[in-house]
């Protein structure tokens, strides 16, 4: 369907609609094997377990609240954690019926239903370290409008991967920044102009979340996987990278909610010379409308203190709810008039894949790698 079609899709309630969205989703995506398992769910909402019953009467947007994506990380993980791995046919495109798929998933369900139950619970952790990308970025353009020293704090961190990004290694269309021998190495397809070429430093990053994930814990980091579609292999490394870089230091992640955490940092004084930074990647839609509005309310207050030595700056991967692209905006405040206006830098694939960059910017100190 068109733009106006997915707008109304994101918000429907009608159970089987959402998740033939989440199917053809997937499938666009290149997962189609997930598709197929996600397409199969279909034939539990007439049967007779408690996750088919609860798919059937839920109680919320089917798509908004992921919960399609609730099942397919559940089912998933029956395969990684080796208790059941005959979907790993599907998967792998050995078994491509749907027919078949459906047979199997019905049966998985039953076999293991009150195991599975619980995933409906809440929406997916799809911790990335692809987004890192568009947000390193972000950083190389405002560090030519504000002191290079970022002091970074993250909403909805999930597993704290994007508060390692110091950490990793970047290569944004020949722009390179981060330590060279990184296990964690993320080079996105570019597109369009580079970003600018600065030196941006991060010398503080910390998160929260309202259940942090413990990379280092075997079980949080396979509940981490399952999340991720199968068929990108390329993400399940990067797991692996994140859990041998929280292995060496842990990643600073409280648990706490969105506007609790953003009142406590922003009443924590600033270092002169420090730029402070919110930031978070595909986060916001899961923030309860009310801690949005405390969120905007404190950065609002904090915004209008900032001087050109002490600013501010809300750095954001999210979903534009109308055209359902990624886009990569920023607003800074630093004093000075005019500031804090939104820019639009940057649309990104949802996992890192590619990034477009569309920031205004001179080109000509560019270093190449």
């Amino acid at each position: 369907g068109g733009v106006v079609a997915d707008s109304v899709l994101m918000d429907m309630a009608s159970v089987p609609e959402g998740i033939e969205w989440q199917a053809e989703h997937a499938e666009k995506g290149g997962a189609p094997g997930t598709a197929r398992v996600i397409r199969a769910t279909l034939k539990l909402l007439d049967g007779d377990t408690a996750i088919g019953r609860r798919m059937a009467n839920w109680q919320g947007l089917v798509v908004k609240d992921a919960m399609p994506l609730r099942i397919a990380g559940a089912l998933h993980n029956l395969v990684l954690t080796g208790e059941d791995q005959r979907l790993e046919n599907v998967y792998a495109g050995r078994m491509t019926d749907q027919t078949a798929v459906d047979a199997l998933v019905c049966e998985l369900v039953e076999t293991y239903d009150a195991r599975l139950l619980p995933w409906l619970d809440g929406p997916p952790q799809t911790n990335e370290a692809g987004r890192s990308a568009s947000l390193m970025a972000g950083l190389l353009w405002l560090a030519q409008h504000l002191p290079p020293k970022f002091e970074m704090i993250e909403l909805g961190s999930s597993a704290g991967i994007n508060t390692m990004m110091e950490r990793y290694r970047f290569d944004l269309g020949g722009v390179c920044v981060g330590p060279e021998t990184s296990p964690m190495q993320i080079k996105p397809e570019w597109r369009g102009a580079p970003p600018p070429a600065t030196e941006p430093e991060i010398c503080a990053i910390r998160g929260c979340d309202v259940a942090p994930v413990d990379l280092t814990d075997r079980e949080s980091a396979l509940r981490l996987k399952s999340y991720v579609w199968p068929e990108a292999y390329f993400r399940m490394d990067r797991i692996d990278a994140a859990v041998a870089l929280a292995t060496e230091k842990t990643p600073n992640v409280v648990k706490a909610d969105a506007a609790e955490f953003v009142s406590e940092a922003l009443a924590m004084p600033q270092e002169v010379g420090v730029t402070r930074v919110l930031f978070h990647s595909i986060v916001w839609q899961y923030v309860p409308v009310e801690q949005q509005q405390t969120v905007e309310a404190e950065m609002g207050e904090s915004a209008a203190a900032t001087t050109p030595d002490k600013p501010l700056a809300w750095l954001m991967l999210e979903t534009n709810r109308e055209t359902f692209k990624h886009e990569l905006t920023v607003r800074y405040w630093d004093g000075s008039d005019g500031c804090g206006e939104p820019k639009l830098l940057a649309y990104a694939h949802p996992h890192g894949a590619w990034v477009e960059w569309i920031a205004a910017q001179d080109i000509s100190n560019l270093t190449a790698c």
